[in-house]
């Protein structure tokens, strides 16, 4: 039957030549732009599934040495049937699931989805494959990496939290996982648990779960690095004269003097007061506060208005002496 050849290199965007390290930055990267949890874009799950498909294959030596096997001359969505009685000069990988092959293309199961006696195994459907593929079966396999992923509060990230995973075993059933996000966690980390990825094949290791963290955007903080940054009303008075100010932070309000004197825009510091610090990161980072001056919403009353009158009186005060030269 022909099917839609797959060009699992060009899905990844990577060059032939690409190395196991290169391939698995390409992916991560492909499934933070594309996890139907995160993007919006129109057919990020069908690209997201693509991805992960051309993932499975080219991550594991023995199915790409199989899939080279193909030749170099074919192009994405050409129509491909499997020369006949070729016969693929691969193995060593563990078999899969009827469950899991449901999850791949039509082209990924011509290739490495052919029934035999013993079941499903790797390859095309040819006298003998099958027992082959069942005989590689004994052989002890770690399992499959899982890639997913979490969008937390920065509140949650600055503190800490917990999430969580589930994971399929062998026998069909599933099995949470807890994951603890640490405190100070940026947006993009990539956490790593090992041994709790799929479940190893015939007595084999687990594989790794990889968690990637999203953080929500806020709505009064921004995170720069491990620096906080935010902004705070002040009155004029305030500003001219001085004052101390209540300041969001996310340990809480804390009061910070504003100097006499300050303008709209002036950036004040709070040390320590960012994220905290991580094994990345020895020292907390600073949070930094941008002063904005806001008059009344309303006209001034008769007594504002004389107070207003008589600075106006007293300032020799010109704000606009600078720009004039």
């Amino acid at each position: 039957m022909a099917v839609a050849f797959k060009d699992y290199y060009e899905t990844l965007g990577v060059p032939k030549t690409a190395t196991a390290d290169d391939i698995q930055k390409a992916y991560r990267k492909l499934a933070r732009k594309y996890h139907p949890d995160v993007s919006k874009e129109p057919g990020a799950e069908e690209k997201f599934k693509q991805a992960g498909e051309a993932y499975e294959v080219l991550k594991d030596p023995e199915k790409r040495k199989l899939y080279d096997q193909l030749g170099p001359n074919w192009k994405a969505g050409e129509s491909f049937t499997p020369p006949p009685g070729w016969h693929p000069q691969g193995g060593g990988f563990r078999t899969m699931s009827p469950d899991e092959m449901a999850d791949f293309s039509d082209f990924f199961r011509t290739i490495f989805g052919g029934m035999g006696e013993e079941g499903f195994g790797v390859g095309f459907d040819q006298p003998g494959f099958g027992r082959q593929a069942g005989r590689r079966q004994s052989v002890p396999r770690r399992g499959r990496e899982i890639e997913t992923q979490t969008r937390i509060t920065l509140e949650e990230a600055y503190r800490g939290v917990e999430r969580i995973s589930a994971r399929k075993l062998a026998n069909g059933s599933t099995q949470n996982v807890t994951i603890k996000v640490p405190p100070g966690t940026l947006d993009g980390a990539i956490l790593r648990l090992q041994g709790q990825g799929g479940e190893g094949i015939n007595g084999g290791p687990s594989g790794d779960l990889f968690l990637h963290v999203h953080l929500r955007p806020h709505s009064i903080f921004r995170l720069e690095g491990r620096d906080i940054y935010t902004e705070v009303a002040i009155a004029p008075w305030e500003a001219a004269l001085g004052a101390e100010v209540s300041v969001p932070t996310l340990d809480g309000s804390v009061t910070m003097r504003v100097p006499a004197g300050s303008s709209s825009g002036r950036r004040l510091r709070l040390r320590g007061k960012g994220f905290p610090s991580s094994s990345n990161a020895p020292t907390p980072g600073d949070e930094y506060v941008a002063l904005k001056i806001v008059v009344p919403p309303r006209a001034p009353s008769e007594d504002e208005r004389r107070h207003y009158e008589a600075l106006k009186a007293a300032s020799h005060f010109d704000p606009r002496a600078r720009s004039r030269g």
